[in-house]
């Protein structure tokens, strides 16, 4: 089996995280995978319009992470980027990770996306660049690499959790999620390493 982590905290923008839950979960029906949510404790997250969510666990007792996936939004840009708990969480991790919209610049924070493409909300590229050794990618989607991911903004995280069941359980897997979420965009097929979608 393996596990997928959504990291969480305080105005955290809602759709960066549960567009890609609702992939991953509704992929877990079928498929050998579990998904769970991520946060430095297990007290309550208040993301930034209003949702309210407790973590499935904390940094604490996280099991090891196939996958993590770091969503944006104002604490992103204001908070988690500048967390040393945070980014050692990050820096720590062993398998694959990706980042939705401003997630990209806590993996920048971190050193991840060092002589990496990468790409993250149309208005935050200055931030992006900021970070030495990221080539940073306009107009496109996504880019994957061996061993990183980035998205843009908000609803490009469903696509990237698309491209990233195509990736590690098959393109079939892949288009029956999106077929059952009734995904109209294309974007996450198919997406090679080194690749960014248009």
């Amino acid at each position: 089996m393996k596990t997928i982590g959504i990291l969480v905290f305080d105005d955290v923008e809602e759709l960066d995280f549960t567009g890609p839950l609702e992939v991953f979960a509704m992929a877990s029906l079928s498929l050998d995978l579990k998904v769970l949510t991520v946060a430095e404790t297990a007290n309550e997250v208040r993301c930034r319009y209003g949702l309210r969510m407790i973590p499935s666990c904390s940094f604490h007792d996280c099991p090891q992470l196939d996958l993590l996936i770091v969503p944006g939004g104002p604490g992103a840009r204001n908070h988690a980027r500048f967390s040393p708990v945070i980014l050692e969480f990050v820096r720590e991790q062993q398998g694959f990770v990706a980042s939705v919209c401003t997630g990209a610049l806590v993996l920048a924070a971190a050193g991840v996306l060092k002589n990496e493409d990468a790409t993250t909300h149309h208005t935050r590229f200055d931030l992006l660049r900021e970070y030495e050794g990221v080539s940073v990618k306009e107009n496109v989607r996504m880019t994957m690499g061996k061993r990183v991911a980035t998205s843009a903004g908000v609803s490009a995280g469903i696509d990237l959790a698309l491209a990233l069941l195509a990736k590690f359980w098959g393109e079939k897997a892949a288009a029956n999620v999106a077929e059952n979420m009734e995904w109209q965009s294309k974007s996450w097929r198919p997406l090679r390493d080194g690749a960014q979608a248009p």
